[in-house]
């Protein structure tokens, strides 16, 4: 029997999934839609950063939102209360989004007359980097509790990052949690990404991130 390479069937896997990513990216564009992917870990304060950004620009702009989880309904039913678009996304025990599984959330959502749709995708700092969703960026989370060294010991999550938000600085002191160290491992593992220090919670630091995403989408927009 001859023998097969588990490596060159993920690389197979991977390359297909990137190239209907290509596909997704130039119908977004044509649409003039800006497509954010956001990625962490369980805890991190996604949803928490989710809702704050739609309360300083859903009066603007025409927002959807796909909430990832393996189960449940509580971060759509968190995110709807603000009215706007939402769909709930079951992977039924997947711990990643594929690009299929982005388009058809897509389309279920209605993404061609929207400015901006959301993907909050499932938590996890392995599996959702290894998946390209078709994302026009894509913004990671570090939160202070989970500590400065994440970057060093989850190099892919970081290295497909455009945008970096470090959430929850209110607790800095209480975690020992050095922001010049953090920022600087990032950094080791991507250059290029724009990094943010914030507080949901406190409404500090949140505006930055949000003239980022305001910008990013004027350009879509206008492009």
């Amino acid at each position: 029997m001859d023998k097969y390479n588990v490596v060159e069937i993920k690389e197979d896997i991977t390359s297909r999934n990137n190239l209907f990513a290509k596909e997704i990216r130039k119908k977004l564009a044509e649409k003039k839609v800006f497509y954010l992917n956001v990625m962490a870990s369980p805890g991190s304060g996604k949803t928490t950063l989710i809702v704050e950004l739609l309360k300083r620009m859903k009066d603007d702009y025409k927002i959807g939102v796909i909430e990832a989880d393996i189960d449940s309904s509580v971060d759509a039913e968190t995110v709807s209360e603000l009215g706007v678009r939402t769909l709930q996304m079951h992977t039924a025990g997947a711990c990643h989004i594929t690009c299929q599984m982005s388009y058809d959330a897509l389309c279920a959502l209605g993404y061609e007359d929207l400015d901006f749709v959301i993907l909050e995708n499932v938590g996890n700092l392995v599996c959702p980097a290894e998946f390209d969703t078709g994302a026009t960026e894509n913004l990671v989370l570090l939160s202070v509790p989970e500590g400065d060294d994440k970057p060093k010991k989850y190099p892919l999550m970081f290295r497909v990052a455009d945008v970096v938000a470090v959430t929850k600085t209110d607790v800095a002191e209480v975690f020992d949690f050095d922001a010049e160290t953090a920022k600087n491992n990032i950094k080791m593992r991507n250059e290029k990404a724009t990094v943010f220090f914030l507080s949901a919670v406190k409404n500090d630091g949140v505006e930055e991130l949000e003239k980022y995403l305001r910008t990013a989408i004027e350009r879509v927009k206008n492009a």
